[in-house]
């Protein structure tokens, strides 16, 4: 009489100890999949995709000091383009300056400003010269701000009759700004001045 109740009581038992394992077992792994959400939304966040011409290309974030020796050349490479690339037109010199400005603080419009004063700029308008410069190279030092930069290039001036090639060599300093889409790199220059521009060579056309 009491052998089936003991045998129904051991199931019992059998049964009860199955289902915790099993409830055990199912919290486990819940947790454990949580916690791998939670570390593939935080590497996730550290990604950025970037539509390009219909593809799709990811970006990684990366703190600002790993890639700021790369955005300071850039950044002073891009201001001399915009600075120093000149053709005979008015709306594209106001287009290029305009850009060129915004990267730099009063000292480029004060260089700007002069070469308006001296006819420069109306000169290249008037006599159909065209100017691009080659950046040589651009050393920055980025272990203390503001970071200072020298700037070496060439400045090649097309005119009519003769291709002009002087050297030029510049220096300034650069601070941290907030990035917008005119300042991409967050960066300003400051007490940019020219310390060279002479005539390297003069060609005949």
């Amino acid at each position: 009489m009491f052998q089936p109740t003991q045998n129904i009581d051991t199931a019992f038992r059998a049964m009860r100890m199955v289902m915790l394992v099993v409830i055990v077992g199912c919290l486990c792994i819940s947790l454990y999949a949580l916690y791998q959400n939670v570390q593939l939304s935080a590497r996730m966040q550290d990604r950025v995709y970037v539509l390009s011409n219909g593809k799709a290309m990811e970006a990684v974030a990366s703190s600002r000091t790993e890639n700021l020796d790369v955005e300071a050349r850039d950044h002073v490479a891009m201001f001399h383009h915009w600075f120093f690339t000149l053709d005979p037109d008015e709306q594209a010199i106001t287009t290029t300056i305009t850009r060129a400005l915004y990267m730099a603080d009063g000292s480029a419009k004060t260089q700007y400003d002069d070469l308006v004063e001296t006819g420069y700029i109306s000169g290249i308008i008037s006599g159909n010269v065209s100017q691009q410069i080659h950046i040589d190279s651009i050393r920055v030092n980025t272990t203390a701000a503001p970071y200072q930069f020298t700037c070496y290039a060439k400045v090649q001036i097309l005119r009519s009759t003769s291709l002009v090639t002087r050297s030029l060599v510049t220096q300034g300093n650069l601070r941290n700004v907030s990035r917008t889409d005119h300042n991409p790199h967050g960066l300003l220059i400051e007490k940019w001045e020219v310390t060279e521009n002479k005539d390297l060579k003069i060609e005949v056309r």
